[in-house]
């Protein structure tokens, strides 16, 4: 049965992260997985080891099992919704300090409220509904391309994958990783609008279908994060 974790970038989700680790060394048996590596990308940062030791010693090592995948020194980076409770606190706080005065601007002091101040009310409420449609809907995906045999022309199986266009798809950083036995798979990250791409059906109605499977054999998801 398939585990769920949210909220890690909380401490009750890092709590409960580290109580399920407990005399566990990965999320799923002995051995890293995909489902450690979607684990560990939604964790802001490693985990305090005097708070979540479980975690603690979790994260540290699937960052050492991930350390030669990813040789390049990073320089640090912040992905939208996963603000701490303490940074979280002071967006929230400057939310309702607008609210309040969004309240108080519909508020008609000398009198009923006039046709021109009911219709600034509708276009102020329609401009929120329009920041917040445009805020939510994206998620990120890491995917593994594997393709036929070791004789797979590479640079023409990233072709194929890229010539692939459609509303809502953006893709990005791409590296090839070894399989095995001479053979090479692409890993690469893609930015999808949720509302207008489904990845089951890209990779089902385009990546593994003609004239593209001729490169491809098979498409994994590593990660999918909501942005």
């Amino acid at each position: 049965m398939a585990v769920t974790f949210s909220d890690l970038h909380t401490e009750a989700g890092l709590k409960a992260l580290d109580q399920f680790l407990s005399g566990k060394s990965y999320i799923s048996g002995s051995h890293l997985t995909k489902d450690d590596v979607k684990v560990y990308a939604a964790v802001a940062e490693k985990p305090k080891a005097d708070l979540y030791p479980n975690a603690s010693k979790w994260y540290e090592a699937v960052s050492a099992k991930l350390a030669p995948s990813f040789p390049g020194k990073a320089v640090g980076v912040r992905i939208g919704g996963l603000a701490t409770p303490a940074e979280a606190a002071a967006p929230a706080a400057d939310a309702k300090a607008s609210a309040a005065d969004d309240d108080d601007d519909d508020l008609d002091l000398f009198g009923d409220e006039t046709e021109d101040d009911k219709k600034a009310a509708e276009q102020r409420e329609a401009a929120k509904a329009s920041t917040k449609k445009k805020e939510s809907g994206k998620s990120s995906v890491l995917m593994d391309i594997k393709p036929w045999d070791d004789e797979t022309d590479m640079k023409k199986l990233e072709e194929a994958v890229r010539s692939v266009e459609m509303p809502g798809l953006l893709w990005g950083a791409s590296k090839l990783a070894p399989v095995g036995y001479g053979i090479k798979k692409l890993q690469i990250m893609l930015t999808i609008v949720d509302d207008l791409v489904s990845v089951d059906n890209l990779i089902e109605d385009y990546l593994t279908a003609e004239p593209i499977n001729e490169h491809v054999q098979s498409c994994d998801i590593v990660a999918f994060n909501k942005i």
